[in-house]
């Protein structure tokens, strides 16, 4: 019987196969990395807000305490955002009359709060409390970066899964002493044995779930 095929079509036949496995290993790789990347997470995108409020001169500049702002930051879930009420005690002597401001002092006048643009917006199955973090001794840097060297705030973290899983899985590798929670200079890790050594430490001291009730399902997704 004579030969149907040319021989070179063995040859082709098996470049077809290993180019299809590496499309597919490609494809796969290209679309692991577009979910971590920034075009998915928001991660360092500075977002730009109705009034460009600068939380390097606020925080880093003047020292002003994380929680004279976000004041539920320590008993409710959400840090809370502050009135404009907040901004005019200082506003109504500093930069009064400035027109960048004008429309905190509107929102001051008309009582309509200002529609800020979220920079952390976790979805809406993952469930996380603000204050049980502070008080489990997880400091603000932790997890939204330097804010204090921020004029423009971002998403310092990635805020997907994974992330959260790294902290829950070695917690004693981020907490921090209660007085620490606030400051921004502090270290965001634990890396060497002593600092890991305090670390578990305040596991105990904080009374801190195990990591397998810490990574459990049901902590996050409720």
């Amino acid at each position: 019987m004579p030969q149907i095929f040319h021989h070179s079509t063995n040859a082709l036949a098996k470049l077809t196969i290993y180019g299809a496995v590496f499309i597919l290993v490609a494809a796969l790789w290209v679309t692991a990395e577009l979910n971590r990347s920034s075009w998915n997470t928001g991660q360092w995108v500075e977002r730009q807000q109705p009034v460009q409020f600068s939380h390097k001169h606020h925080v880093g500049d003047d020292g002003i305490d994380c929680r004279y702002c976000h004041t539920s930051v320590e008993t409710a879930a959400s840090a809370g955002m502050p009135s404009t009420n907040t901004c005019m005690n200082c506003h109504k002597q500093i930069w009064a009359d400035s027109l960048y401001l004008e429309p905190v002092r509107a929102s001051f006048r008309t009582g309509k709060p200002i529609e800020w643009i979220r920079v952390h917006d976790l979805p809406d199955y993952a469930y996380f409390n603000h204050s049980i973090h502070v008080n489990k001794g997880v400091g603000c840097s932790t997890c939204h970066g330097r804010v204090d060297e921020m004029p423009i705030a971002y998403q310092a973290s990635t805020l997907q899964m994974e992330w959260c899983l790294g902290c829950h899985r070695n917690p004693e590798n981020f907490v921090r002493p209660a007085d620490k929670i606030f400051d921004m200079e502090w270290r965001p890790e634990n890396k060497t044995k002593e600092e890991i050594a305090e670390g578990r430490t305040l596991l105990a001291n904080y009374h801190i779930q195990p990591p397998k009730v810490l990574t459990s399902c049901s902590t996050c997704h409720r």
